[in-house]
């Protein structure tokens, strides 16, 4: 009986060692590429809008990002005047 599971582990390790020889193979790797191309694009043709709305978003965040520092820098340096206001 375990010469048996061990006869299918070794055909099992030799099938799965012929497979990877075969996509280690660089024709094989071209027909992937060929075989994915028009997926891939029709993804990324997909999440183009999305990826407009994330600068854009990115874009805004770093114009408040920019605008609290510069508020800041401003507050610390009129600190003096405005305890004296007060």
């Amino acid at each position: 009986m375990s010469m048996d599971i061990q006869n299918e582990i070794t055909t099992e390790k030799l099938i799965l060692n012929e497979c990877l020889e075969i996509l280690h193979s660089d024709e094989v790797k071209k027909e992937i590429k060929i075989f994915l191309k028009p997926v891939m694009e029709f993804m990324l043709f997909e999440i183009r809008p999305y990826t407009y709305v994330i600068i854009l978003f990115l874009f805004v965040l770093f114009l408040m990002s920019l605008a609290n520092f510069i508020l800041c820098i401003y507050l610390l340096r009129n600190r003096f005047y405005l305890t004296k206001i007060e």
